[in-house]
């Protein structure tokens, strides 16, 4: 199919942006990465009136590292995400989960803020906030808000962003030493949308678990954090024990919607397979540092 006709402007400051999406409305949608928009256009699935492309907005591009956080830039896209040093040593668990975002071509136009102003809950840069406490920044005639991830997510593509205003970029807190970050996910090709995934970030005390978020994607309308099972493993160091035990408790917690090719008891089998092998690989690696650690010279 064909997308329906629509107007076309391209806008270089955030102001202009703004200034369009009021005048017009529900009519009007925001053009960044197109590697989602495009594709409802020519389903049919959304027909504006007018594209409004934020291209050209120098601004919403770039990561900076700032004051214990890195901001990103809502037309950073997924490729520079995973090439920059900066987020390869502040927030780890971001270049990990980019290989999994889709294909090259996709990665080097689809864009940051784009797939989070989406809200899809297969998406991996959603699940990776739940997991990092990141907060998303956006803009509107009021001026800037900052939403916490878990409040930005609301339900199936709905999120806080409201229609006048635009996602401008997101912030993640630094990793520290004492920090642990995982990400993977299940797909029946890569490429394909994940059928389950997992994002982790644990921060310890040597081998001791200080704190821990899990953070699921696939398993329901936004990503979908396991309270229970994370706080099952406050105070433990990551063995096979205390693995089983939160792993019981998250197969209680998780109840995903079957798709068209996996139930939902496969679905929870598969999440719960994933956050075996994460947890597992956390605790190895604080049991190898903190052996290094105890080693006498």
């Amino acid at each position: 199919m064909k997308s329906p006709d629509f107007d076309y402007i391209k806008v270089t400051s955030v102001d202009e942006a703004l200034e369009l999406l009021v005048r017009h409305g529900d009519d009007a949608r925001i053009l960044a990465g197109g590697q989602t928009l495009l594709a409802t256009l020519n389903m049919r699935l959304s027909m504006p009136a007018l594209l409004i492309d934020i291209t050209g907005i120098e601004a919403l591009r770039g990561i900076a590292l700032g004051s214990g956080q890195l901001s990103i830039g809502a037309l950073t896209t997924h490729a520079e995400v995973a090439a920059s040093p900066l987020v390869a040593e502040h927030a780890p668990m971001l270049c990990a989960a980019a290989p999994h975002i889709a294909h090259a071509a996709i990665r080097n136009a689809g864009t940051w803020g784009g797939s989070i102003a989406f809200g899809d809950p297969a998406a991996e840069w959603p699940c990776c906030l739940a997991a990092l406490n990141g907060v998303v920044v956006v803009q509107g005639p009021r001026g800037r808000r900052r939403i916490p991830a878990g409040a930005f997510f609301q339900d199936l593509y709905t999120t806080d962003l409201q229609a006048d205003e635009i996602v401008v970029g997101a912030d993640v807190a630094v990793a520290t030493a004492a920090d642990w970050f995982g990400f993977d996910e299940l797909a029946r090709r890569h490429g394909d949308y994940a059928v389950a995934g997992v994002a982790v970030a644990a921060r310890f005390s040597g081998a001791v678990v200080e704190s821990v978020r899990m953070a699921f994607l696939g398993m329901g309308n936004t990503p979908v954090r396991v309270p229970r099972a994370e706080q099952s493993l406050i105070g433990a160091a990551l063995d096979q024990q205390s693995i089983a035990q939160a792993e019981s408790i998250l197969r209680e917690e998780l109840d995903p919607p079957a798709d068209l090719t996996h139930g939902t008891p496969a679905k929870r089998q598969l999440a719960a397979v994933l956050a075996r092998r994460m947890l597992t690989a956390a605790g190895a690696s604080r049991r190898a540092l903190s052996a290094g650690a105890n080693r006498t010279p």
